[in-house]
């Protein structure tokens, strides 16, 4: 775990973003970040693909942790 320093406008965006999406501060931020990170590695994926695709690995992740 580490330290990230945000700009004041930024933090207040996440923390009425995390309000909204019933999530803490640190996990809406953490969320905003994998799929900004997500998007520059998949370019011609929108939003909405890169959500499926990540709703669609957890859930094959959970069938094979029961079927273990």
């Amino acid at each position: 775990m580490g330290i990230v320093k945000i700009g004041d406008e930024l933090h207040e965006d996440i923390r009425r973003a995390s309000a909204v999406m019933c999530r803490s501060i640190n996990a809406q931020a953490e969320f905003w970040m994998k799929i900004g990170k997500l998007a520059e590695a998949n370019p011609t994926l929108s939003f909405n693909d890169i959500v499926k695709m990540q709703l669609e690995a957890a859930q094959a992740a959970s069938v094979d942790v029961a079927a273990a």
